[in-house]
């Protein structure tokens, strides 16, 4: 048995949760507070609800039932997080002149391009910067948070040298020496 997928998944207050059951599978309907997300899950996963928990079993011990059984209650308990208290990435903007700024719902950063680039907001992010150079990815659904927080760090990953570009605030970057001088 799955160590996490056995684990029920709490729902707490102010979250409401729908099961519809088909032959495609179970798709669950979470609604709370920050929005509300869906979500189909295999047909060889079975999601029932027992009071306030949500409970996941698998229809029975094929390879692939074992293997969604726990990768199905974390997206489950990821959906229920993120309507009742939501997911958010921070990030970091270093370099001379780079800094980023909020126009309505779309994010302008200068990065030492000739142009500003532009990161539009899907439905349900919402982008917060502080001062110019820390920026945060705020939504409800936390895959959306991490691609839209990995597209805006890919518009300038940052180099070893210098440590200039766009950074995860948790991230680590490895530095490398410049060049040697003449001898």
């Amino acid at each position: 048995m799955s160590r996490i997928g056995k684990n029920p998944v709490r729902i707490p207050d102010k979250v409401e949760v729908k099961i519809e059951a088909s032959y495609k599978g179970a798709t669950v309907i979470v609604k709370g507070p920050l929005g509300t997300l869906t979500r189909t899950f295999r047909p060889e996963i079975l999601i029932s609800q027992e009071g306030g928990d949500l409970i996941v079993t698998r229809k029975d011990e094929s390879r692939m039932a074992r293997s969604l059984h726990g990768l199905s209650r974390t997206l489950l308990n990821n959906m229920v997080l993120g309507v009742s208290t939501g997911f958010s990435r921070r990030l970091e903007i270093i370099g001379v002149g780079y800094r980023a700024q909020v126009q309505g719902n779309k994010l302008v950063l200068a990065l030492g391009y000739s142009h500003p680039v532009e990161v539009d907001a899907p439905e349900g992010i919402q982008f917060v910067v502080e001062g110019n150079t820390k920026l945060e990815v705020k939504g409800s659904d936390k895959e959306v948070v991490g691609q839209i927080a990995a597209l805006i760090r890919a518009k300038r990953p940052p180099e070893p040298y210098k440590g200039k570009g766009v950074k995860y605030a948790d991230e680590k970057i490895r530095r490398k020496a410049g060049k040697a001088g003449k001898k």
